[in-house]
């Protein structure tokens, strides 16, 4: 298994550990929701992987990174960021765990972001 699509498969099994998430496909990218709202974008094909979320106060640090850039569709207005990694490309795995944090307490009801304290779970790497 390639390495990017390890790291798409830890990716997905941190956001669907938050408190009533659950995972769907439109256009053929898997959608992690809380209840019917999306936090989460991503997609792994030909050794590639997206991720688009929204952030909140890391919005406009996170796209002085050469991998990000503004979601698409207008979503770029309103804080949401598209991370792409291709071929070698090594992807951030503390920083994506905490803009996937970021973007669930941004997205869920206040009363699930309240339940989770101020932890942000960090997947392993490798």
């Amino acid at each position: 298994m390639h390495f990017l699509e390890k790291a798409f498969h830890r990716l997905r099994t941190l956001a669907l550990a938050y408190p009533e998430t659950r995972e769907d496909h439109p256009w053929g990218e898997t959608a992690i929701k809380v209840k019917a709202k999306t936090f989460l974008f991503m997609g792994y094909g030909e050794k590639k992987l997206r991720l688009s979320l929204k952030l909140t106060d890391r919005h406009e640090f996170a796209l002085q990174y050469p991998f990000v850039s503004p979601t698409r569709y207008g979503l770029g207005k309103s804080g949401w960021i598209t991370a792409s990694f291709s071929g070698t490309d090594r992807p951030p795995m503390d920083i994506l765990a905490a803009w996937i944090d970021d973007s669930y307490r941004a997205i869920a009801p206040k009363r699930l972001a309240a339940k989770l304290g101020a932890a942000v779970p960090v997947p392993r790497s490798g």
